[in-house]
């Protein structure tokens, strides 16, 4: 497995991680990774750590991870390794990396959430100790207008 340099996303580096994420398919209309990663940035419970490898990707990023808190559980979001880039365990020293941050800062459990059309990372994440809890989970739209299904309703 080769070793990843993680670190915090410098300022300059935004524009290459929404990149990133649009090359992995974790993007959608209603999510604008600009606010998001703005979001995160925002204050200190939460951050985005990237992994770079010279030449493997744009700005040299291979993976990337949006963690934060609530004081009481993390959740990771946007876990992103470049595509040509999988396979050589970015997905797991990004995720450790993300774990590593939680606990500096006393957090002792990770929720993370699947979109139903991901099914093919729900082995990635077993194989790393997470499995399914029986929660529901429920959501409710502040703004229904940020809400895809009311696309061009009105």
């Amino acid at each position: 497995m080769e070793a990843l340099a993680i670190r915090e996303m410098r300022d300059d580096e935004r524009e290459a991680v929404a990149a990133l994420w649009e090359s992995c398919g974790l993007t959608r209309p209603w999510n604008d990774p600009a606010a998001d990663i703005a979001l995160a940035l925002a204050g200190p419970a939460s951050t985005l750590l990237v992994g770079e490898v010279a030449g493997d990707a744009p700005a040299g990023l291979a993976a990337s991870v949006m963690v934060g808190h609530d004081g009481h559980r993390g959740t990771v979001y946007y876990v992103s390794v470049a595509p040509a880039c999988r396979g050589r365990g970015y997905g797991r020293q990004m995720m450790a990396a993300a774990e590593d941050w939680l606990k500096q800062r006393g957090i002792w459990k990770l929720n993370l959430l699947i979109r139903a059309d991901n099914t093919a990372v729900e082995a990635f994440y077993a194989s790393l100790g997470y499995a399914v809890e029986p929660r529901t989970a429920m959501a409710k739209w502040l703004d229904p207008s940020k809400n895809p299904q009311n696309a061009g309703k009105g």
